[in-house]
């Protein structure tokens, strides 16, 4: 049997035993089960890529931001409904 010794991040690692520990599992076996997981797949389980914000987000977080492109605001939330259902 092999040994694997990795460096991480003290807070890291911290954080991976409490949320495999609310699994019921021990972090070697999480990472066992990745490891497992990753050879079934061939590759890695899950998908790596970069988070792509769409653009009509990003533009909602700039309006909100900015202060642009607002309505409101409004006396009550079926107000704020009504405004949202208009179209």
């Amino acid at each position: 049997m092999a040994t694997l010794q990795i460096r991480i991040d003290d807070s890291l690692k911290k954080q991976a035993d409490t949320l495999f520990s609310s699994l019921g599992l021990d972090t070697p076996t999480a990472i066992r089960i990745f490891l497992n997981a990753s050879i079934e797949n061939a590759g890695i389980p899950f998908s790596v890529q970069h988070n792509i914000i769409p653009y009509s987000l990003q533009e909602a977080v700039y309006d909100s931001r900015y202060q642009k492109n607002l309505t409101g605001p409004f006396d009550s939330a079926e107000e704020a409904v009504a405004s949202m259902l208009e179209d």
